[in-house]
Parts: C-alpha cells; sequence; structure tokens
C-alpha cells in the first residue's frame, strides 16, 4: 500500500504540473481573438483547485467510506493516470489548435477525427475522469462529490461558452457536428 500512495502523489504531481505547463504554455496567441474565454480559465482553475484541496482535506476528517475495499485505491488511481494520459495524447493531436483559454484561430478547423469522432469534448472528459480517480482513490463519497462536482460544473459552462464560439464561427458546420457527437461521454452524455 505505501508504494501505491507513492504512486498517488507522484502522479498528483504530474497532474498538478502538466495543467500548470498547459496554463503557461497553451495560451492563445497575440493575434488570436481575447474576447471569447468570459473568464472560464480562471473558474476552471478555480473549480478544480478548490475540489483537490476540499476533498483531500476532509478525506482526512470524514469517513464515509464508498466500499471496504483496497481494490477501489487501484481503481482511483487508475483513472487519475488514464485521464493525465490521455489527455496529453488529446492535446497533443488538436496541435496548435489547442488553448487554454476559448478562442477562435484564423484559419481554425473542426477536428472530427480519433476521440472527436465521439466526443465534442475529450480533453475535458479525461481531466473529469482524474477528477472522478481522485474523489475514488480517497474512498469517501463526501471527497468524491468535492473532487468532481466543481469541476464538473466549471466544465459545464466552459462547454457552453467554447459552443457559442464554434457556432459564430462554424454555423451549421459545427451544428451538424454537435448533432452527431456527444458532450463528454460516448454515446451517453
Amino acid at each position: 500500500m505505501k508504494i501505491l500512495e507513492l504512486f498517488f502523489t507522484f502522479s498528483m504531481f504530474v497532474w498538478f504540473l502538466s495543467e500548470f505547463l498547459y496554463k503557461r504554455l497553451l495560451k492563445s496567441g497575440e493575434k488570436d481573438p481575447k474576447n471569447k474565454d468570459k473568464f472560464t480559465l480562471n473558474i476552471l482553475w478555480i473549480a478544480i483547485l478548490f475540489s483537490i484541496a476540499a476533498s483531500v482535506t476532509l478525506s482526512y476528517f470524514t469517513k464515509f467510506p464508498i466500499v471496504h475495499r483496497s481494490w477501489i485505491f487501484y481503481i482511483g488511481e487508475s483513472f487519475i493516470l488514464i485521464g493525465i494520459i490521455f489527455r496529453f495524447i488529446i492535446i497533443r493531436s488538436l496541435g496548435r489548435y489547442f488553448t487554454v483559454d476559448v478562442t477562435i484561430k484564423q484559419d481554425h478547423q473542426i477536428k472530427k477525427e480519433g476521440f472527436y469522432r465521439y466526443l465534442r469534448h475529450p480533453s475535458y472528459a479525461f481531466s473529469l475522469l482524474t477528477s472522478l480517480g481522485l474523489g475514488l482513490y480517497l474512498n469517501n463519497w463526501i471527497s468524491l462529490f468535492l473532487a468532481f462536482i466543481p469541476p464538473f460544473t466549471a466544465f459545464i459552462y466552459r462547454i457552453k461558452i467554447e459552443e457559442q464560439a464554434l457556432i459564430e464561427q462554424f454555423g451549421d458546420e459545427y451544428l451538424e457536428y454537435r448533432r452527431k457527437t456527444k458532450k463528454l461521454i460516448p454515446f451517453i452524455y
């Protein structure tokens, strides 16, 4: 179990570092429109930092176990790792079109291949999988709620703002793509 705890600590460090680097390195360029984001990046950061701090802190002070088995720690850690790794892959697949703030590049195109064939927001889905993994790893109902609901709510708001910008830019093409895909969970939502 000590190895799993070390692995969890390491993965949390990697998660924070990767998100910090995305925020620093993947902002929109000087020529990109800046008025589309509507503070969603700040809202996401506040929601995610709050959710991590609150869920971990409350896991030390409250005991509302989801299950009384150790397998949940492994499931939680697996979700954390899958979320971090696949979010990185998706961000790389978008290349220069990925920005942490909502903007539409001048020669932007709608990506419809790979994960985007099934989901309109796969990087958000995998970020939420990481949050879900944190809640499961902590094995506490309150921590699970705090780890997942604030980021989920912030991402739903972000998706609304982002899709408004995409509809403004691409019109019927994006509306058709939206009809054929789900937001965050393949074939479901």
